[in-house]
């Protein structure tokens, strides 16, 4: 009798071991994951203070916020001052012609621009008004460079018409595109522009803004030939209303896709 009875507390004392130790190691897996899990938040939020990733924000055909950390950069802002009541005051404005889908004075006239710097081509730059107030005016014609003051270069590249029936829309050397240099991503932005060689002839970029509409522009057709040419990382179709309603952005996209699977198309939302 007294042998069973050892027999049964031991064997209990045996069973709630195994139950201890089988709650404890839980316990420590589920420790272990959260621990990992707050270290990879942490990592993410770091990366994002520090300015690492580069928002894209379209606003409205041409115009879009480029969001890098807490600065912002505008490129072609139109459609009013409503229209960037999201984003804070820009640090650098990127102007790319003369037309009001990318110079809009009174859009310009109303936006806080006491910190910016406005880079521009000479015959934008001709057109500021005087009352224009702006921390400082860069004049940046084909060709040229500037290093802006938060650590990124812009270079400005031809924008052109080639076909004969469009030449009076964009002369070439009085709009530019540019490629921006930021964290060591290219990013072209074509502006209004043709199939040109100086697009073709690109490299290196990471993403690129591609045009197409008619009669302003280019086809969708040559669209796809420079960018599988030039073969961007990602590319964003922009720019696409034209006098005859909107270019096929699907198509575009189909077509690079076949021409190359390596080519991202993204598709924002430009027209609302």
């Amino acid at each position: 009798m007294n042998y069973l009875k050892l027999l049964l507390i031991l064997l209990c004392f045996t069973t709630f071991s195994c139950k201890t130790d089988t709650k404890k190691q839980s316990t420590d897996t589920a420790e272990t994951t959260e621990t990992n899990l707050v270290a990879e938040n942490s990592s993410e939020m770091s990366n994002t203070e520090k300015g690492d990733m580069l928002d894209i924000n379209p606003i409205s055909h041409a115009t879009m916020v480029l969001t890098l950390g807490n600065d912002d950069i505008y490129v072609d802002p139109t459609g009013g001052t409503e229209a960037f009541s999201e984003f804070t005051s820009p640090e650098i404005v990127l102007l790319t012609d003369i037309h009001g889908d990318h110079y809009d004075i009174e859009t310009l006239k109303g936006l806080d621009l006491s910190n910016a710097t406005v880079i521009a081509p000479k015959a934008v730059v001709d057109m500021f008004p005087k009352d224009l107030k702006t921390k400082t005016i860069i004049t940046l014609n084909n060709g040229e460079t500037y290093d802006t003051t938060q650590g990124f270069s812009v270079e400005a590249l031809p924008m052109y018409n080639l076909r004969e029936e469009a030449l009076k829309f964009h002369p070439k050397g009085r709009g530019n595109g540019y490629v921006l240099t930021i964290n060591d991503e290219r990013i072209y932005i074509s502006g209004d522009t043709e199939d040109i060689p100086e697009m073709r002839n690109l490299k290196n970029i990471d993403k690129a803004f591609i045009c197409m509409n008619l009669p302003y522009t280019m086809t969708v057709e040559k669209a796809v030939e420079a960018v599988l040419e030039f073969k961007p990382k990602t590319v964003y179709p922009y720019h696409y209303r034209g006098q005859d309603g909107m270019s096929d952005t699907e198509k575009f996209k189909t077509m690079v896709n076949l021409g190359d699977g390596s080519i991202k198309v993204v598709q924002l939302n430009w027209y609302n």
